[in-house]
C-alpha cells in the first residue's frame, strides 16, 4: 500500500488546520483514547465546524453555538437556542435521552435569556455525557466538556456542566434532546 502526499492546496491547508485546531481543543487525553465510546461524531462535520469557527474568530467575529451546534450535529433549525426545542416538532424525534449526535436544548432562563445549545459527543453513563459546544465560555469552543444530570427524577430535566477543572458548575435547566435524523 502507498500513501500519496498531500499536495498543499489552500483547501487541504484548511483540512489540516482544522484537524489540528480539534486535535489540540480536545480535552480527552491521547492515552485514553481507546476509552472513547465507539459512536462517535462525524469527525468531516467536527473539522466543517472548527474551520468555520477559526475563520470567524480570525475576522474578528462572535462564535455562537447555534450554527456551531447545527454543523456538528446536523439539525438544520436557525434562530436563537430558545426556540429549537418548539421548532424540532414535526421535523426532528426529541426525548429526554441523551445520543451521541443529539442536540442538547437549554430552556431559557434569566441568566441564559436566549437559551443554548450543544451536541452530546459521548455518552458516559445514565447520569454523565460530554458534549461540544460554543459560546459556553465567551467566543470559544469547548470539546468533551463534562455534563452531569442532577435532576431529581433521573430525566436529564436538570444539568451542572464542568466548566472548570474538577468542578460542575451551577444547574442549568434542559428542555430536552433533538436527534438528528429528520422526519
Amino acid at each position: 500500500m502507498s500513501v500519496k502526499p498531500v499536495r498543499h492546496t489552500m483547501y487541504g491547508k484548511l483540512i489540516l488546520c482544522a484537524a489540528l485546531l480539534f486535535t489540540a481543543a480536545c480535552s480527552a487525553p491521547l492515552d485514553n483514547i481507546d476509552k472513547l465510546s465507539s459512536v462517535e461524531l462525524d469527525p468531516a462535520r467536527q473539522q466543517m465546524a472548527l474551520m468555520e469557527v477559526q475563520q470567524l474568530q480570525s475576522k474578528g467575529h462572535r462564535v455562537w453555538c447555534v450554527p456551531f451546534a447545527r454543523n456538528v450535529s446536523g439539525v438544520n433549525i436557525r434562530g436563537n437556542a430558545n426556540t429549537w426545542w418548539g421548532q424540532a416538532k414535526d421535523l426532528y424525534d426529541r426525548g429526554s435521552e441523551p445520543v451521541v449526535g443529539a442536540v442538547m436544548a437549554f430552556s431559557k432562563t434569566r441568566k441564559n435569556p436566549m437559551g443554548h445549545v450543544a451536541v452530546v459527543s459521548e455518552v458516559v453513563s445514565d447520569r454523565q455525557i460530554k458534549v461540544d459546544h460554543a459560546n459556553w465560555k465567551r467566543n470559544k469552543v469547548s470539546l468533551k466538556m463534562d455534563v452531569m444530570d442532577v435532576s431529581e427524577n433521573n430525566d436529564w430535566s436538570a444539568v451542572r456542566l464542568k466548566s472548570q477543572p474538577d468542578t460542575f458548575g451551577s444547574v442549568y435547566p434542559i428542555t430536552g434532546f433533538i436527534y438528528p435524523e429528520a422526519n
